[in-house]
């Protein structure tokens, strides 16, 4: 994080555009890489090594998101459901990603599952972080060094509740559901966890969208009900701007409330089951 702001400082002081990519790969990486840190810091079983960590951040991540930009590109279309389709895929190719990268680990406890499934998803959280922080750079205007800054830092902090933990929920069951057998099994609690993901990813990504509809359903005067019926989205006032930002950052935290709570029983379970590491 020093180092990203120092990048920031100095480039804007200088206006040295040589060093847009290292702002864009620290500011993109720092956080997911650190909580990759931080989960194998909090142990894992002999297997789930720092090279086994590091393929499943740049194989796994990576084969996620080109999976997921092909899928979308030719499954989706503009419609009231494409939210739900595009967490449907990203979900399942995170998941076809950590089969990809664990179908050779012999020890597959649900520790480990959870641990590298974070480590698939925060590395398909980096990559994508940097694309978007990549476009929020050019803008009509120019290059504009404070729009990829507030980009990188919004994503930033929201990313330990996005795509490394809901990833980390499909793994720790599909290790689970593995745990003493020789090869990965896909059963019905793994399914309907990736169908439990894929709703929290899809109301993730329409929440806005929400937020303006809930906003204007409470809210809206005439000329906007006019506008509405005639197909046509009206301007926000100022306070339905602010309602609209409320709603939205209220749903993102019951939505990440949702996933940590999931989270923390998936894990308990876990401990009750005795199918922790080395036990």
């Amino acid at each position: 994080m020093a180092l990203w702001i120092a990048s920031v400082l100095v480039t804007a002081i200088t206006a040295n555009s040589n060093l847009l990519p290292t702002i864009v790969l620290l500011g993109s990486f720092a956080v997911p890489v650190a909580f990759v840190v931080w989960t194998y810091e909090h142990g894992t079983s002999g297997e789930v090594t720092v090279p086994c960590l590091f393929r499943a951040f740049v194989v796994g991540g990576v084969l996620g998101l080109l999976g997921a930009s092909l899928l979308e590109n030719y499954l989706l279309h503009p419609s009231a459901w494409m939210y739900v389709g595009v967490g449907l895929i990203e979900e399942a190719v995170k998941l076809a990603a950590l089969i990809y990268v664990a179908h050779r680990l012999r020890a597959r406890t649900p520790r480990a599952g959870l641990v590298l499934g974070a480590t698939v998803g925060f590395g398909f959280a980096a990559f994508e972080s940097a694309g978007y922080a990549l476009n929020a750079l050019f803008t009509v205007h120019g290059l504009s060094l404070r729009a990829m800054v507030e980009t990188e830092i919004l994503r930033g902090v929201l990313t330990p509740v996005g795509h490394g933990l809901w990833t980390a929920l499909v793994g720790g069951v599909l290790f689970s559901a593995s745990h003493g057998r020789r090869r990965l099994r896909i059963t019905r609690s793994v399914v309907l966890t990736w169908l439990g993901v894929s709703l929290l990813h899809a109301l993730w990504d329409s929440m806005h969208g929400i937020a303006i509809a809930v906003a204007l359903r409470l809210t809206r005067v005439a000329w906007q009900a006019s506008m509405i019926d005639r197909g046509y989205l009206p301007r926000a006032t100022p306070e339905q701007g602010h309602l609209i930002a409320l709603l939205n950052w209220a749903g993102l935290i019951v939505i990440s409330a949702i996933g940590l709570a999931w989270l923390h029983v998936l894990t308990v379970r876990t401990r009750a089951n005795g199918q922790e590491d080395g036990r």
